[in-house]
């Protein structure tokens, strides 16, 4: 029997330390809910879980885009339906100037109206933007739409809009150019028309030169026409852009969920399980704690027997 070094009492030591190190990772698991707190607990699943874990910041950004862009999309949408309801009503006015009924100072107060409304037609192209970016034209003018002498001015046409609705730089969703004001809708000629006839005074005749007459009402009639079907065009691909992005967001939201519910395979703790590791570790390191003390018995037995 050796005295100078107790081999089981140092056995025992090093099963307590190491028991001891389990119980301080359980207990970190524990209190993070991870059972991956640093690289040392899993190297491959740390990388896997970040991986996972990027992705998942990535595409929830994308949605965010998303919801961006359908807002962007539904203000589009609700400017453009207000100046629908404007050619509508241009029509209708155009087609009462276009009977006998109507005298030329019933034209001339047309003519007002309609002027009035191209106006706001054009007000409308200038205002509607979202944080900044105009929708329905390239950008504001210095053209005050408030004046009729700015009726007919030029309005350059918005190109395109793109999205990244997605992880990667090709995850784009684009609209197709507007340019949805007076000149973009090709009203030009009836503009002037309208303006000219407004001017009119209340005692003008039907052969007075500027004077908003029946054929003019006719002609503009088939402007309008063609720029309600210019104006449809403009919504509905504006419509079909918006119900694309509400289907890619949804998409996104699917994939977020699933590679969480991944990553969490990966990274969290089974509480349960840890929970009877940690109980388990603890009865260990009491049975230790009891063998160091019966092996160091054993050495104080010899030197008894020395006495």
């Amino acid at each position: 029997m050796k005295i100078n070094t107790n081999i089981s009492s140092l056995t025992a030591q090093e099963a307590a330390t190491n028991t001891n190190r389990s119980i301080s990772s359980s207990l970190e698991k524990l209190s993070t809910g991870l059972k991956i707190n640093k690289a040392s607990d899993d190297a491959s699943g740390l990388a896997i879980a970040d991986k996972l874990r990027t992705q998942v910041t990535s595409i929830n950004q994308g949605i965010s885009n998303g919801n961006s862009a359908i807002a962007l999309l539904q203000i589009t949408d609700k400017s453009m339906a207000e100046q629908s309801k404007i050619l509508d009503t241009i029509k209708s006015k155009l087609i009462q100037a276009n009977t006998d009924t109507t005298s030329t100072a019933g034209r001339t107060a047309i003519a007002k109206d309609v002027t009035k409304l191209l106006q706001q037609l054009n007000n409308i192209g200038e205002q509607t933007n979202y944080n900044g970016t105009t929708l329905l034209q390239a950008k504001r003018t210095t053209a005050d739409a408030s004046k009729e002498a700015n009726l007919t001015a030029a309005r350059s046409a918005k190109g395109g809009l793109s999205f990244q609705i997605g992880e990667g730089t090709a995850d784009l969703i684009k609209t197709k150019t507007i340019n949805s004001n007076v000149a973009g809708l090709n009203l030009k000629t009836l503009a002037q028309k309208v303006r000219s006839g407004a001017k009119m005074s209340a005692g003008a005749t039907a052969g007075t030169t500027g004077v908003f007459t029946r054929t003019m009402a006719q002609t503009g009639q088939r402007q309008i026409d063609k720029a309600i079907t210019t104006l449809n065009g403009y919504r509905g691909d504006i419509g079909s852009t918006q119900n694309q992005v509400e289907s890619a967001v949804r998409n996104l939201m699917t994939q977020s969920t699933n590679i969480k519910a991944a990553e969490s395979v990966i990274r969290d703790v089974d509480y349960a399980e840890e929970s009877a590791n940690f109980n388990k570790l603890n009865i260990i390191s009491q049975a230790g704690s009891y063998a160091i003390s019966q092996s160091n018995a054993v050495s104080q037995n010899v030197l008894r027997l020395l006495q």
